[in-house]
C-alpha cells in the first residue's frame, strides 16, 4: 500500500465554504476509485457528515482522543486518502497540534503525503492567515482556494499587497471554485445529497429522486469545472499509488 495521504481543508475564518471544498474532494476521489475516508470536526453535530454519512466521522480534533482517532489509524485503514474538514477558526491550532505530535516531521520525512487546502476569506485578514499558516507547514503541499460558489466578490485585493504576500510562499498553488447557480446551490444543500448523487438524481438513501433536470445540469457543469481544477494540479498523482493511478485513469 502507498503511504497515506492527509488533506486538511480549513481556514481561520468561518463562512468561507470549507465543507463545499471537502465535499467536492470526496466526490472527486470516489469517482476516480481512490479509497477515501473523512473526518468532520464540526463536533458534535457535523456538516460534512450530513452529505457523506458513510464516509465522514464526527470528531473533536481539539481533544487528544479525537486526534488519536484520526492519526493513529492512518496506516491501519484501507483508505488511501484522509480528508479532514477543519472547524472554523481551528486551522492554525490544528497545525500547531500536528507539529507537537510529530506529524509534520513524519510528512517532512516523506512517510506521509500531507496537503492543506486553505480556503480564503473575504478580507485582508485572509492574507495574514496565509503568512501564519505557511510558516507552520514546512514542506507540505499548500493550496490557496478561492471559493466563488456563492458569487463572492471579495478577492479584489490591491494587486501589490496580494503579490507581496504570495512572493513569500514556496510552491503554493491557487485553486478556484467557480460560482454555482444560486437555485442549484440551494437545492443541492436541501437535498442533503453528495454532489454526484444529486447529479445522478439519487436521494441520500440511494433511491431514485425527483430533482430538477435543469438544476442537476448546473451542478454537473459546476462540478466538472471544480474537478478540472483538481486535475490541473495533478491531485491524483499526489495522493495515489501507481495501481490507483491506473484505476483512476480507467474510471
Amino acid at each position: 500500500m502507498a503511504k497515506p495521504a492527509v488533506i486538511l481543508v480549513g481556514a481561520d475564518k468561518g463562512g468561507v465554504g470549507k465543507t463545499t471544498v471537502s465535499r467536492a474532494l470526496l466526490d472527486y476521489f470516489l469517482a476516480h476509485n481512490i479509497s477515501t475516508r473523512a473526518f468532520d470536526t464540526e463536533a458534535p453535530k457535523g456538516t460534512l457528515n450530513r452529505f457523506h454519512p458513510d464516509l465522514a466521522r464526527i470528531v473533536d480534533i481539539t481533544s487528544t482522543a479525537g486526534q488519536m482517532t484520526i492519526f493513529d489509524t492512518l496506516s491501519g485503514e484501507d483508505a488511501q486518502v484522509t480528508v479532514i474538514d477543519i472547524r472554523a477558526g481551528l486551522l492554525s491550532t490544528t497545525l500547531r497540534s500536528l507539529r507537537d505530535i510529530g506529524f509534520l516531521d513524519a510528512a517532512k520525512k516523506d512517510q506521509i503525503t500531507f496537503m492543506v487546502f486553505h480556503v480564503l476569506g473575504p478580507s485582508i485578514a485572509s492574507l495574514d492567515e496565509i503568512a501564519e499558516t505557511s510558516a507552520t507547514l514546512g514542506d507540505a503541499g499548500y493550496f490557496l482556494v478561492k471559493n466563488f460558489i456563492n458569487n463572492t466578490t471579495f478577492f479584489d485585493w490591491d494587486p501589490a499587497t496580494y503579490d507581496a504576500y504570495f512572493r513569500k510562499l514556496k510552491d503554493a498553488q491557487e485553486l478556484t471554485i467557480p460560482k454555482l447557480n444560486e437555485m442549484a446551490c440551494e437545492q443541492v444543500e436541501l437535498s442533503s445529497s453528495s454532489y454526484v448523487s444529486f447529479v445522478a438524481n439519487k436521494a441520500p438513501d440511494g433511491q431514485p429522486a425527483n430533482y430538477s433536470f435543469v438544476l442537476r445540469g448546473y451542478v454537473r457543469h459546476w462540478l466538472g469545472n471544480v474537478w478540472a481544477e483538481f486535475d490541473r494540479v495533478k491531485l491524483i498523482d499526489l495522493v495515489a499509488s501507481e495501481r490507483q493511478k491506473k484505476s483512476a485513469k480507467s474510471a
